[in-house]
Formats: structure tokens, C-alpha cells, sequence
């Protein structure tokens, strides 16, 4: 359980849910941890806890993606502490459920600012170190509702499609340049933000699912250890998908 022994990662988002499930895998294969999130660190205790527990470092810096003076405080703090990042997991992300003719412009406003901008943010604050030292992975978290869409979710849906193109734009800007980059898409995981959803919604896209039941975190975070690791060298601008069967490629 080496993969990433001896490297550094940046995960947002980091405190809960699959980004908690991505920063634990990164340390039980070697790496050290900056855990960004939006919470307070008390909030962050297990997951800090967990890192350690496997003999890493973990820098936790409380961080609002959406807000430029943050990331740019939280890229800061990661490059103070451990002197470069190498790999940059984009996970913060929030759901809100409106129809599109009832959504509100403030709604919108907050998904797509977290969900997209704060995946432009944080990877414009890092990615010049990576790029001077040709060498760097950045893994955003997208969404299988980003393929497909889904009624009541436009917003989040066009955020995490926002998510996946400018992970293909990216990637043909930067592969060269010895910084590979990918996103993952997962469909429904059980986490706090799928408790958020209505049972309403819940019941139905369950009845949606092939495999006939929600995902887990553990069944994620493999594939953001593939491609932060020397095994995923030849994936570029590819969006992989964790999801149950929801979308067929």
C-alpha cells in the first residue's frame, strides 16, 4: 500500500463523505494530506485523525472554494507547510433540489460558485507549481447527473457538466506539460449530500439503478487512488464512472 508514498494532495471537500473517503485512501497508500473544507476543524477531527493514524501528515485549513481570497490562503498554507502539492482533488461540492421555473437566481448562484468555480479556483491557485516542476494530477469530482441530467437538479447538473468540460479543456492545455487531468463521476453515494435529497427522489432513483442500490464511498475512492498513482499515466481528460450502472459508455 505504496502508491503515493511520499506525495502531497490537496483534497476540498475533505471533512465528509467521498472527499473524507479520497483523503484516508491517499494516506493508507503513503501520501500526506492538506484536508480543505468548508466546516470547522472539529468538524474535520476524524478524518485528521485517520490520516495520522496511518503515519501521515495532515494539515487541515478551513476553506471556502467559492471564494477566491480563501483558496488562495488555503494554497498558501499547503505550500508553507509541505513546500509543493502534487496532486489536487477538487471534491467541495453542494445539492439543492428546484424545478428550473422555480429555482432561485440565489440557488443557483451558490451550486454553480461552489461546484464549478470552486473547482477553477482551486485548481488556478496550484496548478503553476505543478506546471514549473512538470509533474501533477488533478482529479475533480463531477457527477453522473452531469451526463445525463435529471429533473429538479438542473443547476447541479449543469454544474458538475461544467465540471467535466472544463476537465477536457484543461487536460488538452497541460498534458505536455507532465500534469495530468481527470475527473470521476459518480452516481448516487450514500453521504451527507445524498441525505439531502427528498425520499421522494431517492425512491425514484433507486428504482433507476441496474446494480439496485446506492454506491459507497469505499467503492469511489479506489478510482481517485488509480489515477493519483502511477498506474493511471496514460488517463487524460477521461471522466470514469463509479456509478451503479446510471450511465452506460
Amino acid at each position: 500500500m505504496s502508491r503515493l508514498t511520499g506525495r502531497i494532495a490537496v483534497v476540498t471537500g475533505a471533512a465528509s463523505g467521498i472527499g473524507k473517503g479520497i483523503a484516508i485512501a491517499f494516506a493508507r497508500e503513503g501520501a500526506n494530506l492538506v484536508v480543505a473544507d468548508k466546516v470547522a476543524e472539529e468538524h474535520a477531527a476524524e478524518v485528521l485523525a485517520a490520516v495520522r493514524d496511518h503515519g501521515r501528515e495532515a494539515l487541515f485549513v478551513r476553506t471556502d472554494v467559492s471564494d477566491e481570497q480563501s483558496v488562495r490562503s488555503m494554497a498558501e498554507a499547503a505550500l508553507a507547510r509541505f513546500g509543493r502539492v502534487d496532486i489536487l482533488v477538487n471534491n467541495a461540492g453542494i445539492f439543492t433540489e428546484s424545478l428550473i421555473e422555480n429555482l432561485a437566481i440565489e440557488d443557483w448562484d451558490r451550486v454553480v460558485n461552489t461546484n464549478l468555480r470552486g473547482t477553477f479556483l482551486c485548481t488556478r491557485a496550484l496548478i503553476g507549481q505543478m506546471l514549473e516542476r512538470h509533474d501533477g494530477r488533478i482529479i475533480n469530482i463531477a457527477s453522473q447527473l452531469g451526463q445525463i441530467g435529471g429533473k429538479s437538479v438542473g443547476h447541479y447538473a449543469a454544474s458538475k457538466a461544467g465540471v467535466i468540460g472544463f476537465t477536457k479543456s484543461l487536460a488538452r492545455e497541460v498534458s505536455l506539460r507532465g500534469v495530468l487531468v481527470n475527473a470521476i463521476a459518480p452516481g448516487p453515494i450514500e453521504t451527507p449530500l445524498l441525505d439531502s435529497e427528498t425520499e421522494e427522489w431517492r425512491s425514484a432513483k433507486l428504482a433507476e439503478l441496474p446494480i439496485g442500490r446506492f454506491g459507497r464511498v469505499d467503492e469511489v475512492a479506489p478510482t481517485a487512488v488509480l489515477l493519483a498513482s502511477a498506474e493511471g499515466s496514460y488517463y487524460v481528460g477521461q471522466t470514469l464512472g463509479p456509478n451503479g450502472g446510471d450511465v452506460m459508455l
